[in-house]
């Protein structure tokens, strides 16, 4: 009975109009250690055409890290000095993005479609907080985007991703060793005629193990017993400083 529930369920082949992804990953979950210097991700996959088609199509993969609130403060220098001249708080951007695609990503849609599938650092959604000009805004943004492309969290491959025989593609995307922990999402898209014809998503999850690892998961389970320890040893550090300081 099972058996004939999907069977209904699942449009029979010769219906299929739109191209369907199939993605992997190399790594489902990655393990951050003491000593982490990055890793590499292999994702990969195919595309099944519908039955009879020609098409070709272009391959662009969106690596994304989990969202986070950042504040960006703007630096002046005064009488020789650096001072904060200003500041923009953003709810929720991507600790990492990375973007790879077959060709350059204008040669595959146009900019209205790459702003709806953000694909690109250009098109990144960083959901500012606040009221503020449309021009300040828009130059925060790019200030926050260039910071984390220096740092390695925003990364964008216009020839990162090769297709082999129209149907198999591979995207190896670099994580840096100060990554954030949390869930990343991989979405593949399938495009031709500049238009996103399949998308698929895979999860990987990047955990801290060992003793970082534990520390972070008390710290997270027991907040207020973690803090107090945290004071506590604070205080006792602090005497032992001070009575070897007298001694002296």
């Amino acid at each position: 009975m099972l058996l004939l529930v999907v069977l209904l369920a699942a449009p029979p082949l010769s219906a299929q109009r739109e191209p369907i992804l199939v993605p992997e990953v190399s790594q489902s979950r990655i393990e951050v250690r003491q000593g982490f210097t990055g890793a590499n991700l292999l994702l990969y996959g195919a595309v099944i055409a519908p039955p009879g088609a020609a098409e070709e199509y272009d391959i662009v993969v969106v690596l994304k890290g989990p969202a986070e609130p950042v504040r960006i403060r703007e630096k002046e220098r005064l009488a020789g000095i650096w001072m904060n001249a200003g500041a923009s708080d953003f709810r929720s951007a991507p600790s990492f993005f990375a973007v790879a695609s077959s060709r350059p990503i204008d040669e595959i849609v146009d900019e209205r479609t790459a702003a709806i599938y953000e694909l690109g650092t250009d098109f990144i959604q960083l959901s500012p907080s606040g009221q503020i000009d449309p021009q300040e805004q828009a130059r925060f943004a790019s200030g926050l985007v260039q910071l984390r492309q220096k740092q390695g969290l925003y990364q964008e491959d216009p020839q990162g991703v090769r297709i082999s025989e129209g149907v198999l593609y591979q995207a190896r995307i670099a994580l840096p060793s100060n990554v954030v922990t949390g869930r990343y999402t991989a979405e593949t898209f399938a495009i031709a005629r500049g238009r996103v014809l399949a998308s698929a998503t895979a999860q990987i999850e990047v955990e801290k193990v060992g003793l970082e690892g534990q520390v972070v998961a008390s710290a997270q389970r027991w907040s207020f017993l973690y803090g107090l320890g945290a004071i506590a040893l604070s205080l006792v550090m602090g005497w032992l400083a001070g009575r070897l300081f007298a001694r002296g």
